[in-house]
């Protein structure tokens, strides 16, 4: 390869990861926004996370154009190739956190004008847990960090743990009042969400294990 057609890929390499890792702050963002308006029954913040999963998407499909267009153009190999592949499997992990967020946001509006069936404290701890795993999985993807990408483990047996324990609370709350049903679900949703946002970032870290090393390990 000429070292005139290297440097290009090497900018559009770094553009693919630039770009991943704003759609990775739009995604993390929705998240802690979706959680403030179901703690706070924030309808008006609720619509603007819906509003703004458009932002996302919008990435989604103009990454997943570019790594084509470099694929196609540059013929990667090896390394290279494996970040392209990183970033087109990263990207489908962010959509589909953004799509958890958009559905806690739409909780928070079924939900609106009624009082919580129970105190949110469970679920906004592991929505910061959740957002926190994906920042630093999306940092070890930045920085190539694998031992970073390794420690999303152990925390995602403690967002399972809440999740859980949610799920147990809930439902002794049914047993004392069967009419907060529909609410006691949705809460209950909204752990599976988050639950589900905290394994996307599991995913990512594994991928960037893959980018680095070139190997498929499992973390959770």
């Amino acid at each position: 390869m000429k070292l005139g057609t290297r440097k290009k890929l090497s900018e559009q390499l770094e553009d693919l990861k630039s770009k991943t890792m704003e759609m990775g702050a739009l995604a993390s963002t929705a998240v802690e926004k979706a959680v403030e308006s179901l703690v706070k029954r924030n309808v008006r913040l609720a619509k603007k996370v819906i509003k703004e999963d458009d932002k996302i998407d919008d990435l989604e499909f103009e990454i997943e154009n570019n790594c084509m267009h470099v694929i196609a153009l540059q013929q990667p190999v090896a390394k290279d190739l494996r970040t392209i592949g990183t970033c087109l499997k990263i990207i489908t992990d962010l959509e589909r956190v953004g799509d958890r967020a958009v559905d806690i946001a739409n909780i928070t509006i079924e939900m609106a004008g009624r009082a919580p069936v129970k105190p949110l404290v469970d679920i906004p701890r592991m929505a910061e847990l959740a957002v926190g795993m994906l920042r630093d999985s999306m940092r070890a993807f930045k920085e190539g960090n694998s031992s970073l990408a390794f420690e999303l483990g152990k925390r995602d047996d403690e967002v399972d743990r809440l999740a859980h324990q949610v799920t147990r609370e809930l439902f002794s709350y049914l047993v004392e009042d069967p009419k907060k049903i529909s609410d006691a679900v949705r809460l209950m949703l909204v752990a599976s969400f988050l639950e589900r946002i905290a394994d996307h970032a599991t995913n990512i870290g594994e991928r960037v294990i893959y980018m680095e090393k070139g190997e498929r390990v499992r973390i959770n």
